[in-house]
């Protein structure tokens, strides 16, 4: 049995990363800016895409079909015998539709499809834990129970946002209480629920205070347990590598992540954003 790994950009995965799996397969997302499409991650930086958010129709769309069938070809070429396929949530998105639709149409090779229900950089541990099992010789029908541990029990994925008029304007708000939010500055700490969309975890009066909720509910969460760590950012590095030094000394981390985020959910964010995303290890 050989098995590929093929997830989407929204995994928010390093370049460097997915250079060094042979086995992994990274499908972009869609960007569109007044009718032009990029690719997210390959034709388009996240601060371009920030620079256009408020002069332009900037939309997220689903992946090219042309791309997954060149990697699937690939994939068959190169003597795979499986694909676990891993893509973000179905409910903030039709790319795992897509995906699936696609899947119906392939022969030759068995596929085990996985709905993450996350997004980001809690999808990117995901799919870097099912490489350490595949790579360590676990079949696909093994993994899919690990993942929804890791997933649903073993990881805690939150971000807060300065404004909500992006959320509102890509469709993606959920269950987000809004309209009060804007009014009295109440920042809100979002999370993906078990259904895979998002909602209010908790809030505070300001940025600030929204991120300290965030630090207290990843210390009450982990505690001393060892963990995988990822901070993802808009567009201020430095505030995010202050963020993290401060979490270096609340938690137990074993691998530490400081990674912008990924275009194609940046626009739905904008840049005024920070992410703290944990897993068990």
């Amino acid at each position: 049995m050989k098995i590929a790994i093929i997830t989407d950009s929204a995994a928010n995965l390093l370049p460097d990363y997915i250079k060094k799996q042979n086995n992994l397969f990274v499908i972009p997302l869609s960007i569109i800016i007044d009718g032009k499409n990029f690719r997210d991650q390959i034709e388009i930086s996240a601060n371009e895409v920030y620079a256009k958010l408020d002069s332009a129709k900037v939309t997220s769309s689903l992946p090219n079909p042309g791309d997954l069938d060149e990697v699937i070809t690939q994939i068959k070429k190169e003597g795979y015998t499986d694909i676990l396929a891993i893509n973000l949530s179905s409910g903030l998105s039709g790319t795992f539709n897509s995906f699936r639709l696609a899947f119906q149409e392939v022969k030759g090779i068995k596929i085990t499809h996985y709905d993450s229900k996350t997004l980001g950089g809690a999808l990117g541990h995901l799919i870097e834990y099912a490489i350490s099992l595949v790579n360590g010789g676990m079949k696909p029908q093994e993994i899919i129970p690990l993942l929804d541990k890791c997933r649903f029990e073993d990881s805690l994925a939150i971000y807060t946002i300065n404004t909500l008029k992006y959320l509102k304007r890509g469709g993606r708000i959920g269950k987000v209480e809004g309209t009060i939010g804007d009014i009295l500055h109440v920042k809100p700490v979002i999370t993906v629920n078990e259904a895979g969309i998002y909602v209010t975890l908790s809030k505070g009066f300001g940025l600030n205070r929204s991120l300290i909720t965030m630090r207290k509910l990843m210390i009450d969460k982990f505690g001393n347990q060892l963990i995988d760590f990822t901070v993802h950012y808009g567009d201020d590095l430095d505030k995010a590598k202050e963020l993290a030094e401060r979490m270096k000394t609340d938690l137990n981390i074993r691998n530490l992540s400081i990674t912008p985020l990924t275009p194609v959910l940046g626009i739905h964010t904008g840049p005024e954003m920070f992410a703290y995303i944990a897993r068990i290890v």
